[in-house]
């Protein structure tokens, strides 16, 4: 059960909670990021991220916007895909914030995965009205996920077909006996092909610090192949 909950906290980030970053939107923010991609697996704690602020979201590329069915593939080390590892399918959508710049739709979003991934265990999923870097994911038998991003980076929304998002996150399992935590570094390419958007996600898993741990996870590293595909695009 750990392991699913894991799972799901990974794919329910998929790269749809982020800041804006003036930084990583320069040239040097795209060659740190690029840098980093080619060297998985070889990543280490601490990331070099910076912590986003409470209040901070992505803003997506104008090309995200509209309701998309996402097809995420596990592939092995060297880009193939798992055998008897079938993807996993889902929607997202992506809304128009008061300053009309394009975010995510978090708690559709995750609601979204978790029921693709565990069907009814999921219960519900619930956002901090006061830090939209935090969720809550609620599942039978008393089960609580708390996810919050400690780390972040990311290229400028307003690349016309090419997008880097990078970011930390620290779990923790509530159930029974004490809390499990884990940290999971995630970082995404996405560009565009064609009316789809194609992805090389790539992440780093961490045991967490303090109170009980998994150490398993310790290094453990994880690849997927994403692909969008547009059911409803946004009307201009």
């Amino acid at each position: 059960m750990a392991k699913a909950l894991l799972t799901l906290l990974i794919t329910m980030l998929l790269q749809l909670v982020s800041v804006q970053s003036a930084a990583a939107a320069s040239d040097r923010g795209i060659s740190f990021l690029e840098q980093r991609f080619e060297s998985w697996p070889q990543w280490s704690l601490p990331a070099p991220l910076p912590r986003p602020r409470a209040k901070q979201d992505l803003i997506y590329p104008d090309w995200f916007s509209g309701i998309w069915e996402v097809t995420s593939e596990a592939l092995d080390d060297s880009g193939q895909p798992i055998p008897n590892d079938p993807p996993l399918v889902h929607e997202v959508r992506f809304l128009r914030n008061r300053r009309s710049e394009l975010i995510g739709d978090r708690p559709f979003n995750a609601a979204a995965v978790g029921k693709a991934l565990l069907g009814e265990q999921l219960l519900s999923v619930e956002q901090d009205s006061s830090q939209v870097n935090r969720q809550l994911a609620r599942f039978r038998d008393d089960v609580l996920l708390e996810t919050t991003v400690i780390g972040r980076r990311e290229t400028s929304p307003k690349e016309a077909s090419n997008f880097f998002s990078d970011e930390l996150v620290l779990q923790i399992l509530h159930g029974p006996g004490a809390p499990r935590l884990s940290r999971i570094e995630t970082l995404t390419h996405y560009v565009r092909c064609g009316d789809d958007i194609c992805a090389d996600q790539r992440q780093v898993s961490h045991a967490g610090p303090g109170l009980k741990t998994d150490q398993t996870l310790e290094g453990r590293s994880s690849r997927f192949r994403l692909t969008l595909r547009p059911l409803a695009l946004e009307q201009g």
